[in-house]
């Protein structure tokens, strides 16, 4: 391990288009000999960890597999919320800073619409977004997104609903991301907590895979603190109230109801998925209005969907595939 060197990670090549904010927003340089075609799409990762998971070394990189099918790739990232971001809600995140990044995109490229690819959280919050905006979404692309937050086998959703989210926030203000992920371990305490260091002992000899290794604990431990208001919203509208499905969510005043998407929908589904079962994102079939909806079904975990060999192979050419067929439709 001594010789591994550094561990780098998102080394695709960047630029910053638009900040603000802990926020900003990154467009990937184009692939020599690939000219982007096709409308802009733009990535929205979840809060609780940071997005250069999509883009975590060359070889499983979603967004250098995007790139190779000639999309113009966005992604927006978060950064690290302090103290001052605490009473930051879902009406800032949505209708603030997604919008105003959908916006900065509009303008440095010159078209009328965007393609959005939430991942997550980010793919709750991006189907928010969709229905409430849809002149500015053209193709909306969730990924291991929960929809219906109160499915039986959705072990994290279980332990949420127990959590007393004014208790939780008046106490912490922001919540602590160490904790959110020794949550998130504990799910699965043995795999996640003991046979990956007893597997890691069979490669220690391997530098590249000592480095994949170490990459992922990079990841995994590279866990931001949750601003406390959009914790409390999130966790109270969505885990505790399930309000995708009973149609009663609201953002500065506007009804979000699924059903007002209208737009193609590609939901992407991994069948291991530990963290949001596919049962919980297989109800956006009935619970949107579009009449262009698909659904792919990976075999493969949480995780994996985004560090596989299908995140830099199969993945991407499914989305590239989606997205030009309904080019050619308009």
């Amino acid at each position: 391990m001594s010789e591994i060197g550094e561990i780098r990670v998102g080394m695709s090549a960047k630029t910053s288009v638009y900040s603000e904010n802990k926020l900003v927003l990154y467009r990937y340089l184009p692939l020599p000999d690939i000219e982007p075609v096709g409308d802009p799409l733009i990535i929205v990762y979840a809060l609780v960890n940071r997005p250069y998971i999509v883009d975590l070394y060359p070889e499983r990189s979603l967004v250098q597999g995007l790139l190779n099918q000639g999309l113009d790739v966005y992604l927006i990232d978060w950064g690290y919320a302090t103290a001052a971001d605490r009473y930051l809600d879902l009406t800032d995140y949505v209708d603030g800073y997604i919008n105003r990044c959908v916006d900065a995109v509009l303008n440095e490229t010159g078209r009328s619409k965007v393609n959005v690819l939430g991942i997550c959280q980010g793919g709750s919050m991006s189907l928010c977004y969709a229905a409430l905006y849809p002149e500015k979404v053209k193709n909306l692309i969730t990924m291991v997104t929960p929809v219906d937050f109160h499915t039986p086998e959705n072990l994290l959703s279980n332990w949420f609903r127990e959590i007393d989210a004014d208790l939780l926030v008046d106490t912490m203000g922001n919540v602590s991301g160490v904790l959110l992920n020794s949550i998130f371990l504990s799910l699965k305490p043995f795999q996640l907590g003991i046979e990956k260091y007893l597997d890691f002992a069979k490669i220690v000899d391997q530098p590249e895979k000592v480095k994949n290794f170490m990459r992922m604990e990079k990841w995994i431990f590279d866990s931001p603190d949750q601003a406390g208001q959009m914790f409390r919203t999130f966790l109270k509208s969505f885990f505790h109230e399930n309000r995708f499905v009973d149609g009663n969510l609201k953002i500065q005043g506007r009804q979000v109801r699924l059903h007002d998407l209208q737009q193609p929908l590609l939901n992407i589904m991994a069948k291991h998925d530990h963290l949001v079962p596919p049962s919980a994102s297989k109800p956006l079939k009935y619970l949107a209005g579009s009449n262009d909806y698909t659904e792919l079904v990976y075999d493969t975990g949480h995780i994996g969907i985004y560090v596989s060999g299908k995140a830099g192979g199969d993945i991407p050419v499914q989305i590239s595939d989606w997205l030009r067929r309904r080019m050619t439709a308009d």
